[in-house]
């Protein structure tokens, strides 16, 4: 069975997104754990929890990706920066586990003319400070477009945070479509080889969710501005095969296409048209 869904509002509680998934016959999806430029998250209301893991359970709905503010940058130059990507991130994953067993989704960040190395160190310390043993939420590092100082736009990127991380059984990875097409990674021309070249680097078994986008732009951009399904370079095709994909369609696939609600159901509607069940 495909399992897809979008990006959904958390304003009004787990159970309203639920809901919102069920109406578009959605069976998993991803949310902003507070708003996405920063700030405050809503106090945890455990009633609402409880009510939205029975629809969970009656539905099928699994599992979660919650996704980290864009201001949180684990390698900002000033420590100012770096100890609110800290606390954000330390509190994103405590209320995380309210809901055992699910995912948290970052942008590794953009070191800022520090260096590469640079900002792959203090990631990697930043994960070091959070992650801790009994935690079941697993952390994912996104795959990036490589726009500006951004690290992560390449495999042996991740794979070096995630070298310097103690507790790397806690980590994995999301891979957005539209920004490793845009970093410079041929999944139109070549998936398989892309999918081999992640396999080598840092191994497919770290791979557990995918942000399925198209891209508004060429080949190796560098520019990360998604397209609704099927509108972009990448096309319908192309995302038909990784839906498909042998080593791949058994993940999760998380739709951030520029939709609403009724624009997300007519691509979920599209993509399990198109998935081919074994």
């Amino acid at each position: 069975m495909l399992k897809i869904g979008c990006h959904l509002s958390a304003s009004d509680g787990y159970l309203s997104m639920g809901k919102a998934a069920v109406s578009i016959n959605a069976n998993v999806f991803q949310f902003f754990t507070r708003n996405p430029r920063g700030g405050a998250a809503k106090a945890i209301d455990e009633t609402d929890i409880a009510a939205y893991t029975a629809l969970a359970e009656e539905y099928e709905i699994s599992p979660l990706l919650a996704h980290a503010p864009y201001t949180l940058n684990a390698c900002a130059e000033k420590e100012q920066l770096r100890q609110f990507a800290r606390e954000t991130m330390a509190d994103d994953i405590r209320r995380m586990e309210y809901l055992p067993g699910n995912m948290y989704n970052f942008h590794p960040g953009s070191h800022v003319g520090q260096g590469m190395d640079v900002g792959i160190d203090l990631i990697a310390s930043l994960l070091n400070e959070v992650l801790y043993p009994e935690q079941t939420t697993l952390v994912l590092l996104e795959t990036m477009a490589g726009k500006g100082s951004e690290v992560g736009s390449k495999f042996e990127e991740l794979k070096a945070i995630i070298d310097k991380v103690k507790l790397s059984d806690k980590l994995g990875v999301c891979l957005d479509t539209c920004h490793v097409y845009d970093a410079g990674y041929d999944i139109a021309g070549d998936l398989d080889g892309v999918l081999a070249e992640f396999d080598r680097v840092i191994g497919l078994e770290r791979l557990h969710a995918i942000h399925l986008n198209d891209s508004k732009n060429p080949f190796s951009s560098h520019k990360d501005r998604h397209e609704k399904i099927g509108n972009g370079s990448l096309g319908i095709e192309v995302l038909k095969t990784i839906v498909n994909h042998p080593r791949l369609k058994h993940l999760p696939f998380y739709l951030e296409t520029p939709n609403e609600l009724d624009g997300y159901a007519k691509e979920i509607a599209l993509l399990r048209g198109l998935y081919e069940k074994a």
